[in-house]
């Protein structure tokens, strides 16, 4: 399928969904949305507009460096929908917070890693400056990572600095390592190694993924708005599974996510490898919002709770996780 007729077929699409589920128009409902500069498809419709169009609300888009900020911005009520961890989630579901995750975006591989300088094995960890923003993914894969090699956290100096901080640290060498996300971590891999992606977390017990969340009050007063923009998210994740070679270095989807994110575009194609993306007929399932995801919070709330990161940990995750919005977007017909 060339480009142009690629590009007329989702606008046509677009179309037929706004009509079928008749939301509400800009002037009626403002949406909120806090995303993280991170390589993964729907970067695509938010650069082409097309969740304007088909939740037809306006859409404030706001960037964030990091999940916790992320929570913050939702427990604030700054944010309706945002982008975040699942290490974050576990944290902000801990704290009760009124959040659901509407979708799971991907499920982290090789897109998030410790990389090093002048360090060849676990054990030369101790007495380095190790890098990661606090209560993330990357921090919680960290500390699974020195739990794996038995490697005293206490004797690492961790910092808290936010991606574009530790590209800066990295830069002036204040720093020895850094477990981050892509794009960040493509520029660190350069000029250091690799001393465990969370691909190899995930295999010492510790799974990774990123997810959209929602508050439920803007759920509960919006649910269409929601419906909408779970079905764009999805139809976006479905176009890379479709066709992942078309996202090729010199493709727009390319030049879009590249624009949104920092990320150069030659480096777009390698990037989107480092997840997996579940489609929209894939999230329900029970490997994922249908009871994979809710056992993943709770197994990371856990090890968050032995860490000290989360005063306590809550005896059922499920009222923070719904297949209910990834159900009723694949009925949407076009």
């Amino acid at each position: 399928m060339n480009i142009t007729r690629r590009t007329l077929l989702a606008a046509t699409a677009a179309l037929a969904l706004t009509a079928h589920i008749q939301p509400a128009t800009a002037e009626d409902v403002t949406l909120n949305i806090g995303y993280q500069p991170i390589v993964e498809p729907s970067r695509v419709p938010q650069a082409d507009g097309t969740y304007e169009k088909v939740t037809g609300a306006k859409i404030n888009w706001q960037k964030f460096d990091g999940g916790a900020d992320v929570i913050a911005a939702i427990a604030s009520g700054s944010l309706d929908i945002g982008y975040v961890g699942s290490s974050p989630l576990a944290a902000a579901a801990s704290r009760e917070l009124p959040v659901e995750t509407i979708f799971v975006v991907g499920l982290i591989s090789e897109a998030e890693a410790l990389a090093v300088k002048s360090v060849a094995k676990p054990e030369e960890l101790a007495g380095k400056k190790i890098a990661t923003p606090f209560v993330s993914t990357a921090h919680y894969s960290l500390l699974t990572a020195l739990k794996h090699w038995k490697v005293d956290p206490k004797s690492v100096e961790i910092l808290n600095l936010r991606p574009p901080e530790i590209a800066a640290a990295w830069e002036r060498g204040d720093i020895d390592g850094a477990y981050v996300w892509d794009p960040v971590l493509a520029q660190l891999k350069k000029s250091g190694t690799v001393l465990a992606t969370s691909a190899d977390v995930a295999d010492w017990g510790g799974p990774t993924f990123d997810a959209w969340i929602v508050s439920k009050t803007f759920a509960e007063e919006h649910p269409d708005v929601v419906t909408a923009f779970v079905k764009v998210t999805g139809d976006a994740t479905a176009a890379y599974r479709a066709n992942p070679d078309a996202w090729n270095a010199g493709s727009p989807e390319a030049e879009k996510i590249a624009r949104l994110t920092g990320a150069k575009q030659e480096e777009v194609p390698a990037l989107l490898k480092g997840y997996i993306f579940p489609t929209l007929e894939e999230q329900a399932g029970e490997a994922l919002l249908g009871g994979g995801t809710a056992k993943a919070v709770s197994d990371t709330s856990a090890f968050l709770l032995e860490q000290g990161k989360i005063p306590a940990a809550l005896s059922d995750y499920s009222p923070y996780i719904s297949a209910r919005w990834v159900t009723d977007a694949a009925k949407l017909a076009y």
